[in-house]
């Protein structure tokens, strides 16, 4: 049995409304001169955003920043931002945007101190040593990636999500600052703000630190204090998910869903994700559905999967929704949740709905099955029949 476990996160994490704004100071605390921001055109055009650009004009000319980032970011989006930051000789990688932007940040951070391309990291533990200096400034609530040690991109070619894992790819400063979400269309803020509960479901169902194999994994499994990460993250996400959703100029409903996405980031990337990404990777790659729409769809059906595993962690999910005791809740009732919470929020719930074929479930069964790195640490672990069922259940 397994008796050590351990947490890491970025080492530094600024949080509140008005953070953004001392980002010069940060890059001249750690003698940054020549960094390149990794955004797009969305993101740069949000005032507080364009402001701190124009503060930094004396380290950061047009050449030194990429605007090509986009959702669900390519291979081929990573190797475009590399050789901007090559261009300009960058020293250190801000990355500005939703998670996709800072995913390709971190994947520039290892090029510009390793040198090859970014499939010769894919995988776990591949990367020798630290990377350029990363600093996240997430504007989206919900991917946790400022503070997670992991990196997704999309492979055209082969249709499928890859990742980079190492600890060397968590950021080294991460500026989380809410009012960069005050501008998130519903969409974008139910999407989000699913993908975050994803997190937390997860990283609370997972196996726990003390079952999982010692050697060559990529996630601790949970422990307690990722489990009270992960809990306050679903109460925070219960109280003001919807708010932010119906009223996006609520304040304080776009702080507690930054804190709540902060927490579930710092929870899932010690003790992991499971079988809802090892699925969504594979039908994200072939209908191009944006990640937090296909987490969120999956959640309940993987959730009822994992029921005879971990009835009495939903129940304490569904006492958190339901506001009663655990004891006098089910692990129903935490489901019957989240298919409520998906009406909300607009979320689709069947996988035709995204364009899915019925002939590509079977595909997406074999490439899920084949991530161990998930399957090795997801609440209950499936037989391929198992996803076919729960694809079928979803379809």
């Amino acid at each position: 049995m397994n008796t050590v476990w351990q947490f890491a996160t970025s080492p530094t994490i600024r949080f509140g409304r008005g953070c953004l704004g001392g980002l010069t100071h940060c890059l001249t605390q750690r003698q940054i001169r020549r960094p390149i921001v990794v955004s797009d055109p969305v993101v740069l055009s949000i005032p507080a955003v364009e402001s701190v650009i124009r503060s930094l004009a004396q380290i950061v000319d047009s050449k030194q920043i990429f605007a090509g980032g986009q959702a669900e970011p390519t291979v081929a989006t990573a190797e475009a931002a590399i050789a901007a930051a090559k261009a300009v000789d960058a020293d250190a990688v801000i990355g500005i945007g939703g998670g996709s932007n800072i995913d390709v940040a971190k994947i520039v951070a290892v090029i510009l101190h390793h040198g090859g391309s970014a499939d010769n990291y894919f995988g776990f533990d591949r990367i020798p040593g630290p990377v350029a200096p990363i600093i996240a400034v997430p504007t989206t609530a919900g991917t946790g990636s400022e503070v997670s040690h992991s990196a997704v991109l999309t492979d055209q070619q082969a249709r499928v999500k890859v990742s980079t894992l190492s600890p060397f790819l968590r950021p080294c400063l991460a500026l989380v600052d809410p009012s960069l979400t005050d501008s998130c269309p519903p969409q974008v803020t139910a999407h989000s703000g699913i993908d975050a509960l994803v997190h937390a479901i997860e990283a609370l169902t997972n196996r726990s630190f003390e079952s999982m194999e010692t050697d060559s994994k990529a996630y601790e499994g949970s422990y307690g204090l990722t489990s009270l990460l992960a809990m306050e993250s679903i109460n925070l996400i219960h109280k003001f998910l919807i708010r932010a959703f119906e009223q996006g100029n609520d304040q304080r409903a776009r702080d507690g869903m930054s804190y709540a996405a902060l927490l579930a980031g710092m929870a899932f990337s010690n003790s992991g994700v499971g079988l809802v990404h090892a699925l969504e990777y594979p039908i994200g790659a072939l209908t191009h559905c944006s990640h937090g729409e296909g987490n969120g769809l999956l959640l309940p059906y993987v959730m009822e999967f994992n029921k005879p595993m971990c009835a009495g962690t939903l129940r304490s999910i569904a006492s958190i929704f339901l506001s009663k005791p655990p004891e006098i809740c089910s692990s129903e009732d935490a489901i019957e949740a989240v298919f409520k919470l998906q009406k909300k929020l607009g979320i689709r719930t069947r996988l035709r709905e995204l364009g899915l074929a019925a002939d590509q479930l079977a595909s997406v069964a074999e490439k899920a099955i084949a991530i161990e790195r998930l399957m090795m640490v997801t609440a209950r672990r499936p037989t391929l029949d198992d996803l076919h069922s729960i694809l079928q259940s979803a379809y």
